[in-house]
């Protein structure tokens, strides 16, 4: 084909995909681009071909990408074919699990642009299909959406939602309860199978203008379910063995739909000493104060920290824009600087802490409802988290399991109690969201900081004390961003042909393609190493962006307190070290 014919053919189709573009605002968007590219605009015919460069492809994250038109867009289009798809794998899915029974639905979104239209016309869509939906009442947290999911009996939940992704992007997250799903994930994300069979029903629908939307007929949910869960959370305190209410704390959802409801919850649970971050309360599309709305980002709780500072806080909790995440900041007294948490210091944290209360109560703390579980459950973490919660789970008696990354795996766990991955998800109340969700950890995360304060002590030296017994375990990480993805399959079959021998002068003991898969775990593009000395590394592709993640994780055994400082520097230089021979193996 020449150029010629190319341009050709390209214009036509976005042509015709503004002609049935259910919303005049892409159609327009997407006409004025075409005229550019007859302009001779070289920027314009290359987010025209990126934007018909496929479909959009409805995986286990469900849909994620900027919005705009085109089929490789977030987009009115793009969402109602999702959602017609969607419901037609539901109504099969039920009619054979449950004959008779009408399906039922809840749709939840942020507030990010277009999340509310997505929403309604999900509903719209749905009802149509003659699924009985609900439609969340308000822009409200991805937790929410999936305690609805469960509380309302749902076969389906659907959040609109790009989390913490840039303003630009939206996306569609798809939970299965009840009838719908096979296995253990009643109120979970979707994994495979179910991924590939709604997409193949997805791609079967029929042209837009076949896919019917009802005017009525949906139920708009009153404030009762986010009630129910707000009660729900601020109940799993328990201030019966852990009393201590005295805690300042700096607050901010960071643009997103969490503050309100954090607030609420954590005043409820006893801890009314809550400011927050007045830049970055109320909810904002455009994320104006922050660079990339995610607190793992640099300078992403700097307003947060300023306010902790001018406070004299104890302790800062960030959620991210979906408060589906939970990020921890308090002021090193080795420094006497404010620093944030690793995803694995607070899941170490938490993990304890989660111990020490089902030790308190007995092995049974809240079962059913505040942990959900009895003494016989589990902790989980993600195959590329620190291994100290492992330790942490067999000192106080409970099974431990590695999943892959994501908690639509961490969720599936059998007896799970306790879950967390090392950016930045916690699950610490599995029976009331099968899910991370940053405003229940941020209940558990003020109990435990409030506790150690009252013992005269701050996170760290509760930190402090976990390495003591299980030795310091230290992470850091690697990320590599590409332009082409091609690049990732590259470097990857480089280290498959070519695995490194040593890694921070210790020699690899093991070597594991997790592509193969494990007795434990299912294949997953990744490559696992462990050296001598107990050094970990693990490097895989990103599931969500044109990234290669490398996961780094060294232990070092400590005799006494006296002994963390130079453990700490000891630690430091070998994750240096690890990082050189890392990059050094990637070609870089």
């Amino acid at each position: 084909m020449t150029s010629s014919d190319a341009d050709f053919r390209l214009l036509t189709e976005a042509r015709e995909w503004a002609a049935q573009d259910p919303d005049p605002e892409t159609s327009a968007s997407l006409l004025e681009l075409v005229r550019l590219v007859e302009d001779g605009s070289p920027a314009a015919r290359q987010e025209l071909e990126d934007s018909f460069r496929g479909t959009l492809q409805f995986g286990t994250a469900g849909l994620r990408a900027a919005l705009g038109p085109g089929p490789n867009r977030m987009n009115r289009a793009v969402v109602r074919r999702a959602a017609a798809g969607l419901a037609d794998f539901l109504a099969r899915a039920v009619a054979e699990a449950s004959p008779g029974t009408r399906p039922r639905a809840v749709v939840g979104y942020d507030a990010r642009y277009n999340s509310d239209i997505f929403a309604a016309e999900t509903a719209a869509i749905f009802t149509a299909a003659g699924i009985e939906t609900f439609l969340m009442p308000a822009a409200l947290p991805t937790p929410l959406l999936a305690y609805a999911v469960r509380a309302l009996q749902c076969d389906c939940g659907v959040m609109v939602t790009a989390s913490h992704n840039p303003p630009q992007d939206n996306g569609y997250k798809v939970y299965l309860g009840r009838h719908a799903v096979r296995d253990s994930g009643n109120g979970a994300q979707i994994v495979a199978p179910y991924d590939s069979e709604i997409a193949a029903r997805i791609n079967a629908v029929g042209p837009l203008e076949t896919i019917a939307l009802a005017p009525g007929g949906w139920t708009v949910l009153d404030g009762s379910v986010t009630a129910g869960y707000q009660q729900a959370t601020a109940a799993l305190a328990l201030p019966e063995y852990f009393p201590a209410r005295d805690l300042r704390i700096v607050l901010t959802p960071m643009h997103g739909v969490g503050g309100e409801t954090a607030l609420a919850v954590l005043n409820a649970a006893g801890f009314t000493d809550v400011t927050l971050v007045a830049e970055q309360a109320q909810p904002d599309p455009d994320f104006p104060t922050v660079s990339f709305p995610n607190p793992e980002e640099p300078g992403a709780l700097d307003l947060a920290l300023e306010t902790a500072e001018r406070l004299d806080a104890d302790i800062v909790i960030a959620n991210d824009p979906d408060a589906d995440r939970a990020a921890v900041a308090a002021k090193d007294p080795d420094t006497g600087a404010w620093r944030m948490l690793r995803g694995d210091e607070v899941g170490a944290l938490l993990g304890a802490h989660v111990a020490a209360r089902l030790a308190a109560a007995g092995g049974d703390a809240g079962s059913g409802s505040a942990l959900g579980g009895s003494s016989h459950g589990a902790f989980a973490n993600s195959i590329v988290s620190s291994r100290l919660l492992s330790r942490i789970a067999a000192a106080a008696g409970y099974a431990h399991e590695e999943t892959l990354t994501g908690f639509k795996w961490i969720s599936r766990v059998p007896g799970l109690l306790y879950g967390y991955e090392e950016a930045l998800g916690y699950c610490v109340a599995p029976e009331l969201v099968k899910d991370k969700d940053g405003i229940s950890a941020a209940v558990l995360i003020a109990e435990l900081a409030a506790a150690a304060k009252a013992d005269g002590k701050t996170v760290f030296d509760t930190l402090d004390e976990l390495y003591l017994q299980h030795g310091l375990h230290a992470s850091d990480q690697l990320s590599i961003r590409v332009a082409d993805l091609g690049l990732l399959d590259a470097m990857m079959n480089r280290l498959r042909v070519s695995p490194p021998e040593s890694f921070g002068s210790s020699a690899v003991e093991v070597f594991t393609d997790l592509a193969e898969g494990t007795d434990k775990l299912p294949p997953t593009d990744g490559l696992l190493y462990l050296t001598r000395d107990l050094t970990r590394v693990i490097i895989r592709p990103s599931g969500t962006e044109p990234k290669l993640k490398c996961y780094l994780e060294v232990i070092h055994h400590v005799g006494s307190a006296a002994e963390l400082p130079e453990a700490r520097q000891a630690v430091r230089a070998a994750l240096d070290e690890v990082l050189r021979d890392v990059s050094e193996a990637l070609g870089l």
